[in-house]
């Protein structure tokens, strides 16, 4: 994937295009493509201390200057309050493969620039190749270092480093930190010592939250050159107390493990390469459990029971990763409480959390996936049946949460003030979008857990007519009480015996899973009611235009984003569903095959926009749909890369 001088003819325009780059264990380093970071989670090297959380930045950047005889150059650009940093003028080059690529060009000078991080590890490596010209030449590179929370911001003298600089190793010691920071450079290096000017985030001015952030300038490395000659410049910054690997075996390593992901996915197509290594970025090592987990986005989200599950077939099973598919599903048997998953894992000594409903549905078809796709039979009869009979007889006895099967078969969760569907945004007492009560997806996902069970049953020899029958029970109920004669859709929730109808997304999964209770005829009724109503280019919306409670752009301070973020927003995970419904009810005909790629192809052009190779978490329900939320999402990498795969295939 590769941008050129129209990608950012603007600072403006250079600042919507930002890169990703993860080491496996929660951290990261991310910027814009032009260096110029507009979140407080912009950095070089935003370090996991407990994997994958505990994030803390402690470098944000290495600010470069080029010398040309008496004529300087700022190839670096930043923001600060009242001022700017045009670096990008130079840029003439941005590539996103295996790894981001920067080329810069000044008169007859060219530097490529490659960042990588070492997989496992809290290092991030950035090289520079210089082809001088006909000038003597000096590059100078000044870090901006930091020691804070990714999510806070830092005042000057917020923290105090002590530094010491031998054999090419500056060690910057945090007089209350729990590690130091190593920066390792084949360049020369004095002590300066200066706070940066004031650097302003617009993203987080755009989110209503602190957009000024202080970071400290120890000193500067130097590194000259003569003309007409070739130079690489090394840096290796870490917090890891054992050897240090060259920056150039990182980055060269990187590529290798990353081109391994793409020959083990093994699909030719360019928009699937750029999906697996993306898809890759969110499975991480959990320290508490020792297992692998799912980031549910970057930069802000840790992991998430629901949005594992939701991805797993695309992050694991699709990417042909079955290792780490039987390991995630493993991880979540040995937390089951109460007959559900964790929505969120522990850290240290905390309990986990429980508060979805969803999230354990979503499991059982997980595991149906990962039979489909694996034919692991033993692991999930010795290992994963009995915990989901476990499951099942908790449902419909009742659990925690107010979670129980009533007596029509239908699985209703919480009450006033609860928030235990995907839909879960509450603000202080305020529950966004109240769905408690008999929520359509939350029954058609119960359905199909039901239907998992008895064909589970059937495939290791036992009884199966006790799931069935309650599966009838719940499809005969679903019809009576979720279907809307007069609009030939479905109701979005039941409370206190009373349909909400509300034209949301949730009633398209009731279509789209495995075992549906709808027949040919409502379920086309659904998909077209869903494509007139919600469709856009790049997902669904989370609710029709024409409600009065809609609103369609997502920006502002934390109430009034938290207001939009399921009252219309677009969410691109939707799409997988809504494109496994639309071939379903098409008899997966060639006519819909090419449909449903020329919808999934949507997804090159939104490829190349907000974080490069990625997909976003959100975007505004408005057109022109603007990226918003979580640049890099997990579960809206993984629909798409399933739905691509599953429906069209690598042709």
């Amino acid at each position: 994937m590769k941008l050129g001088l129209p990608a950012w003819n603007s600072f403006e325009k250079g600042l919507e295009k930002e890169y990703l780059i993860t080491n496996g264990i929660g951290g990261f380093s991310s910027s814009t493509i032009i260096g110029a970071n507009i979140r407080k989670y912009h950095g070089l090297l935003n370090a996991s201390l407990v994997p994958p959380v505990k994030r803390i930045l402690f470098l944000s950047k290495l600010d470069e200057t080029v010398f040309l005889g008496d004529q300087e150059y700022k190839i670096h650009s930043n923001e600060f309050k009242g001022k700017r940093d045009d670096g990008y003028l130079h840029l003439r080059n941005f590539e996103n493969y295996l790894l981001p690529k920067f080329t810069f060009g000044i008169e007859d000078v060219k530097i490529e620039k490659e960042i990588a991080m070492e997989y496992g590890k809290n290092t991030v490596a950035i090289v520079y190749k210089v082809e001088t010209g006909h000038e003597n030449m000096k590059i100078t590179f000044k870090p901006l270092v930091n020691y804070r929370n990714h999510h806070d911001v830092s005042e000057k003298g917020d923290f105090k480093y002590y530094q010491e600089y031998k054999n090419n190793i500056l060690k910057l010691i945090q007089e209350k930190g729990e590690a130091a920071l190593k920066i390792i450079s084949n360049c020369s290096y004095r002590e300066e010592k200066a706070w940066s000017s004031p650097m302003f985030y617009s993203n987080e001015k755009q989110r209503g939250l602190a957009d000024i952030d202080f970071h400290h300038i120890p000193g500067a490395f130097e590194f000259e050159m003569k003309p007409f000659r070739q130079y690489i410049i090394k840096f290796t910054a870490t917090i890891e107390e054992d050897s240090i690997n060259d920056a150039l075996n990182i980055i060269e390593n990187e590529k290798h493990r990353r081109k391994k992901l793409i020959e083990t996915a093994g699909y030719q197509k360019d928009i699937l390469k750029e999906l697996v290594i993306s898809s890759d970025q969110f499975i991480v090592n959990r320290a508490s459990t020792g297992t692998k987990t799912v980031i549910a986005g970057y930069p802000w989200f840790t992991d998430w029971g629901r949005d594992t599950m939701i991805a797993f077939t695309g992050l694991t099973l699709v990417t042909k990763r079955f290792e780490a598919a039987k390991e995630i599903l493993l991880t979540f048997t040995k937390y089951i409480k109460d007959g559900l998953i964790p929505n969120m894992f522990p850290d240290s000594d905390v309990e986990p959390m429980y508060n979805t409903v969803d999230a354990t549905l979503w499991f059982f078809n997980a595991v149906y996936k990962y039979l489909e796709y694996t034919k692991d039979e033993e692991t999930i009869r010795s290992q994963i049946y009995p915990c989901l009979k476990d499951i099942v007889k908790h449902h419909v006895k009742g659990t925690i949460y107010d979670i129980y099967m009533d007596a029509d078969g239908l699985l209703s969760a919480g009450g006033l003030g609860t928030q235990l569907t995907w839909m879960d945004v509450k603000v202080n007492d305020w529950v966004v979008t109240p769905r408690h009560g008999k929520a359509v997806e939350i029954n058609a996902l119960w359905y199909n857990s039901l239907k998992v069970m008895e064909y589970l049953a059937i495939k290791f020899d036992e009884d199966s007519s006790w799931y069935k029958n309650l599966a009838n029970k719940t499809k005969d109920s679903f019809i009576k009480k979720f279907w809307n004669e007069d609009e030939k859709y479905l109701y979005d929730v039941i409370q206190d015996g009373k349909p909400v109808g509300n034209i949301r997304p949730n009633q398209i999964i009731a279509v789209s899973l495995p075992f549906t209770m709808l027949d040919d005829s409502r379920s086309m009724s659904i998909v077209k009611k869903v494509y007139q109503k919600l469709y856009t280019p790049y997902g669904l919306r989370t609710l029709n235009k024409g409600n009065q409670e809609y609103v369609g752009e997502y920006k502002g301070d934390v109430l009034k984003r938290d207001g939009a973020y399921h009252q219309g927003t677009v969410w691109p995970w939707l799409m997988g569903p809504f494109l496994d419904a639309y071939a379903k009810v098409h008899d997966y005909s060639k006519e819909s095959k090419n449909k449903i790629e020329y919808m999934l192809n949507n997804f090159n052009e939104h490829m190349k926009d907000a974080c490069i190779g990625s997909v976003s978490e959100i975007l505004e329900g408005n057109e022109p749909f603007a990226p918003r939320g979580c640049p890099a999402q997990a579960w809206s990498v993984a629909e798409i890369l399933r739905a691509y795969v599953e429906l069209i295939g690598d042709i």
